[in-house]
């Protein structure tokens, strides 16, 4: 095994698929979430420590010996700008106390996205959800000038794959497939929206810790084609060999939603990246450190494979 320790905060599908990552390369790593339970996504023999991240004291306590630090932590989607900033406070102030590398986990939202999304893209947020990863991004790389730490940026656009259940394409496509039930595609079914693999994501997370050119950049996962959702429920629905059925969810059903749940209401402003296209073209990582995307068509076979397992 490798002489360096990577932490990862935060268990969700990200952290195990960067956990997993590590583990292929032989590197020490242990996990931190809140309960200290492992989730089946975890590896064995991987170390998971519970602890309240929102405590800087408590989070550096866990980091102490870390040579890299994931910040893969997200608080539920209606609680973000209640929790977000003070999980990435204490993230932040883990890996200085650590003297560790630091790799913030991020999104796409901060971006204009009526072309083509790229590391190059104007920041032109279109929602309180994408001023407050603006705010949270610029704090990651001021520590970065300060010194503070040595911090590189991972950005990806929505998530499918094994593990994957709270997303556009989790449980509402591909568990309603699997179950004999209609596809519930958010926004549009003909609108172009590139998502990101999880395997890959947590491929190029662990790219960034290991590698000295990273820090001080922004990143984007590598991201297949982009299809559109219909497109791709078609595709599941060929590969388990049933005939096609899938619905729409509109932006007025998800205000209607959103009455009656804090999630549902907190996705309304988010609506906007699916009933437009979408679309990302991320070379960086691909160009420098060869990492390819995983084709949609494969892509969605593990991801069914791990529903039907579910």
């Amino acid at each position: 095994m490798s002489e360096e320790m990577h932490v990862v905060f935060g268990t969700g599908p990200v952290g195990c698929w960067i956990v997993r990552a590590l583990q292929q390369q032989n590197i020490t790593v242990k996990a931190v979430n809140r309960t200290g339970k492992r989730p089946p996504l975890m590896p064995d023999g991987v170390e998971v420590i519970a602890a309240d991240l929102s405590d800087p004291q408590k989070a550096s306590d866990v980091a102490a010996g870390a040579t890299v630090l994931y910040q893969a932590l997200c608080p539920a989607y209606h609680q973000w700008q209640e929790f977000f900033p003070s999980l990435q406070f204490s993230s932040l102030a883990a890996a200085k106390a650590a003297g560790a590398r630091y790799i913030s986990i991020e999104n796409l939202y901060m971006y204009d996205s009526s072309g083509p999304i790229s590391e190059n893209s104007p920041i032109v947020p279109q929602s309180k959800k994408g001023q407050l990863r603006v705010r949270m991004a610029e704090e990651v790389m001021a520590a970065h000038a300060r010194g503070d730490v040595q911090a590189s940026a991972l950005r990806s656009s929505d998530y499918y794959g094994p593990g994957v259940v709270n997303s556009a394409l989790g449980d509402m496509v591909f568990g309603h497939l699997v179950a004999g039930k209609k596809a519930q595609l958010t926004g549009s079914a003909t609108q172009p929206h590139s998502f990101a693999y999880i395997e890959d994501v947590g491929r190029a997370a662990a790219i960034l810790g290991t590698c000295e050119e990273a820090p001080g950049k922004v990143w984007l996962t590598p991201h297949a084609p982009a299809l559109t959702q219909g497109a791709i429920a078609e595709m599941a629905c060929r590969q388990l060999g049933i005939t096609p059925k899938m619905s729409v969810v509109s932006p007025l059903m998800m205000r209607l939603a959103g009455l009656f749940i804090p999630e549902a209401k907190a996705a309304l402003e988010m609506m906007y990246e699916f009933t437009a296209p979408f679309v990302v073209e991320s070379k960086r990582l691909q160009e420098i450190f060869g990492l390819e995307p995983t084709p949609v068509e494969l892509g969605v076979e593990r991801t069914l494979d791990w529903f039907r397992g579910r």
